[in-house]
């Protein structure tokens, strides 16, 4: 093993890490804090790893730390390692703008949030900015012609990934960042880690477990992603299930009560009628007179898996009924400019072959027979990422096989419209996890801004003291439906990768 100390941009000193065998990474010197740029009392660093575990001794790539110290350091148990999601979210952000987790946490622990390779203060994936968007926009075709043209832009737009990155795109999938996890665990100096994983960063959590069980002290996977979904039909049946089921929820809540707009005409009655007038063109903005298509309006009606803007919901949809009042003018969120690591991890992580239209189709028809009122999630969208597969899966699909680890733990949501309670389940049980259920709503559970105290207090016994779960926890919904008091619920924003 070779430790050689380099100064890197910002003037933060980063550490190398090389190891004898392409899993290992071992303990190395202390890593050179720096005040973070705008952390707010957070420090920054970076530390040097494989570009390639295969050979750990060729180049290198750069991944980026933020810690905030525990504020109880005679009482301290040691690091705790977070990771927000994605594929494309930054730890570093995550840590250097607050505390993520509880107060009883953050007073015993160093919270460590790091940003996986190829992400903001690691060595950025770059790629083209107008390619992206093309790529992006072009995910829902209508005949081959246009399939053909998004698998052209799929390949153009890794093609510039390349250009940009060079060998890093080769290199972002999940179980290099696992790796990486156990370099950044051995340069905090720790033998065991503690490690929280919200979302994408689940699968690093899970994938981390069946590489290194026994260097595991605790760890919570909150929002779990499932890796072992065979087929596109999987993915986009399970994506879907929850916003129909959220739909059919917020129906049940407006038929049944007075003061929601729709209250009497039958909730999914109209929403199929403006569903219809929407796929004819004639369903227009009563704002500014703009038509609004399929795709517009369910990505607004997204929002029903929110239990607390219901009302705003229903109202608009009254606006758009009528055609009248002030409903906001829906605007697709662009692609994140030209850092955009998630096509290249998601495709490294993923395959689902989906070969000519006529399949996709096939598909997408069988999603509306099952699914009759939301008939899509935009969710469903990422199954078509890697269409005319672009880049090698290097880390395909397949059941966790962890053996050798201590007690681990998970944490799902029922009416989880992202990294659906189904994935949460099958991954628990494939890894032994226990499971905690949080029977409400939202994209994961614990933390300081988390809507269940009941959650809260069962991992954080498991953090601070060990103390495992009881089996089955069930943890009761907190939301009340309608109590937002926002005017605009319909949110017109596409739901981007499994971010938190």
């Amino acid at each position: 093993m070779r430790i050689v100390k380099r100064s890197l941009i910002g003037g933060v000193t980063g550490v190398l890490i090389a190891a004898a065998v392409p899993a290992t990474a071992n303990a190395v010197d202390s890593i050179d804090w720096q005040p973070c740029p705008n952390g707010k009392g957070a420090q920054c660093a970076t530390i040097e790893v494989p570009l390639d575990w295969s050979r750990p001794d060729g180049a290198k790539t750069k991944i980026g730390l933020a810690k905030r110290p525990a504020k109880d350091q005679a009482n301290r148990i040691g690091s705790i390692l977070v990771d927000p999601g994605g594929p494309g979210g930054s730890g570093v952000s995550m840590v250097a703008n607050a505390d993520p987790f509880t107060e009883a946490v953050t007073a015993r622990f160093d919270v460590v949030g790091f940003d996986p390779r190829g992400i903001n203060t690691s060595e950025q994936l770059l790629c083209d900015e107008t390619l992206s968007q093309q790529a992006l926009d072009a995910r829902r075709p209508t005949s081959q012609a246009e399939f053909d043209n998004l698998v052209s832009l799929n390949k153009q737009l890794i093609d510039s990934c390349r250009a940009h990155s060079g060998e890093l795109i080769d290199h972002v999938d999940n179980l290099s960042t696992a790796r990486d996890m156990d370099a950044i665990r051995a340069a905090l100096g720790e033998e065991k880690l503690n490690y929280v994983g919200y979302s994408y960063g689940s699968l690093m959590g899970q994938q981390y477990a069946e590489l290194f069980p026994g260097r595991i002290r605790a760890m919570v996977n909150d929002g779990n992603m499932d890796h072992s979904l065979p087929t596109a039909w999987d993915f986009m049946r399970t994506e879907t299930e929850p916003v129909e089921v959220a739909f059919r929820e917020f129906a049940k809540w407006c038929d049944t009560t007075e003061t929601c707009a729709l209250h009497g005409q039958g909730t999914a009655k109209v929403y199929g009628e403006l569903k219809g007038r929407a796929k004819a063109g004639t369903l227009t903005n009563p704002a500014t007179g703009d038509p609004i298509g399929f795709y517009e309006l369910s990505q607004r009606m997204f929002s029903v898996t929110r239990p607390v803007v219901w009302g705003s919901v229903a109202t608009e949809l009254k606006e758009l009924q009528d055609g009248t009042g002030t409903t906001s003018a829906a605007t697709l969120e662009a692609a994140a400019a030209i850092k955009n690591p998630y096509p290249p991890i998601w495709c490294s992580d993923w395959r689902y072959p989906v070969k000519n239209f006529a399949e996709y189709d096939k598909l997408r028809r069988k999603l509306s027979a099952k699914f009759p009122n939301m008939e899509w999630s935009p969710y469903v969208d990422h199954a078509l990422t890697c269409a005319g597969n672009p880049l090698k899966t290097t880390n395909p699909q397949k059941p966790l096989r962890i053996k050798g680890a201590p007690p681990l733990v998970m944490v799902g949501n029922v009416h989880d419209p992202a990294t659906v309670y189904q994935w949460n389940r099958t991954a628990a049980k494939q890894s032994g996890s226990h499971l905690i259920t949080y029977e409400g709503w939202g994209h994961t559970a614990y933390g300081n801004d988390g809507p269940s105290p009941c959650v809260n207090e069962a991992v954080d016994a498991y953090l601070l003291n060990l103390k495992v779960p009881q089996k089955g926890l069930s943890c009761p919904a907190t939301e009340t439906p309608g109590s937002s008091s926002s005017a605009r619920a319909l949110n017109p924003r596409s739901p981007g990768p499994y971010q938190r």
